[in-house]
């Protein structure tokens, strides 16, 4: 029996990490029918289409799926043995990170991530950046080092994802708000008027099908886009907004919140990154940092 070509395994972490011939091909630097060849000889070595035409683009197949976060870990495994083994120096290492998260963490925990990064590396630069959407393509091309949120379908397959912190859903309102007063019946809670938050510009969210469960529908006079411009709309009216407890405490500084009436499940928030970084000291310690952070 002939040795497989390891460097097969490569060429495979890559097709599959990408899903496209081209992507794998600029990620590889090689050219697209270089890749074309490559994906198939993989094809006869594993008896497996791997990757399937589905309209304009390749989807992978059951084995390719079954296959990839193995794959990814092998070449990662192999690139760790070969590199030459140097301690980190935190006072020498001169590098920017960019971690992408949900209005509220930079207020909530970026003080405290700050001071442990500036105290052992004063050559770090951490870049906060917005998340409009839970898109992983930034992770995967390496625009993005760290992404903090709720793992759900979206969520790339191959992400590596360490639990952050426990959180759940409250209500907030101004001070001095007819609800600060007495108990905050479904029925109140939902007479009131809201602003929802909707990245995506969705009408009505969970908080809304719990209602109609108990034959109740809330006004919802306002959409916006984040927790910030929500709390701001209520902290000067008589909205109620609801937001992430933990998530928002520093957002929600001089208000009224208050535990929900009606059912919603508390959810974790988790740190994201792309499994090539598993190995790297630099980025280890970096996530330590943020688990730090957030366990204070």
């Amino acid at each position: 029996m002939s040795r497989p070509d390891f460097n097969l395994l490569v060429t495979l972490d890559a097709l599959l990490a990408e899903g496209s011939v081209a992507g794998a091909a600029r990620r590889l630097r090689l050219s697209p029918s270089a890749m074309s060849r490559a994906l198939a000889r993989l094809r006869e070595t594993t008896g497996d289409p791997l990757l399937v035409r589905a309209g304009r683009g390749l989807v992978p197949s059951p084995r390719a799926l079954e296959l990839r976060e193995r794959v990814s870990q092998l070449v990662q495994d192999a690139e760790a043995a070969l590199r030459p083994a140097t301690r980190l120096d935190l006072k020498k290492l001169v590098r920017t990170f960019s971690l992408r998260s949900s209005e509220g963490f930079v207020e909530n925990f970026g003080p405290a991530l700050l001071a442990r990064i500036t105290e052992k590396a004063p050559g770090v630069r951490l870049r906060f950046v917005p998340k409009p959407d839970k898109d992983s393509t930034p992770l995967r091309d390496g625009s993005l080092d760290l992404e903090t949120g709720v793992v759900g379908k979206a969520t790339g397959p191959e992400l590596r994802a360490q639990a952050l912190f426990r959180d759940r859903m409250v209500g907030v309102v101004r001070m001095g708000h007819p609800l600060c007063q007495g108990e905050t019946t479904p029925s109140r809670y939902a007479a009131g008027q809201h602003v929802l938050v909707s990245r995506q510009g969705a009408e009505k969210g969970p908080v809304d099908e719990a209602l109609l469960a108990l034959q109740l529908e809330r006004r919802i006079v306002a959409i916006v886009g984040g927790f910030s411009a929500a709390l701001a709309l209520a902290r000067d009216s008589d909205l109620i907004a609801t937001v992430p407890e933990r998530h928002t405490g520093r957002l929600r500084a001089g208000m009224h919140s208050f535990s929900l009436p009606v059912p919603q499940p508390e959810f974790t928030v988790s740190l994201l990154w792309h499994p090539r970084m598993d190995a790297d000291p630099a980025h280890r310690w970096l996530r330590a940092c943020v688990r730090e952070a957030c366990a204070q």
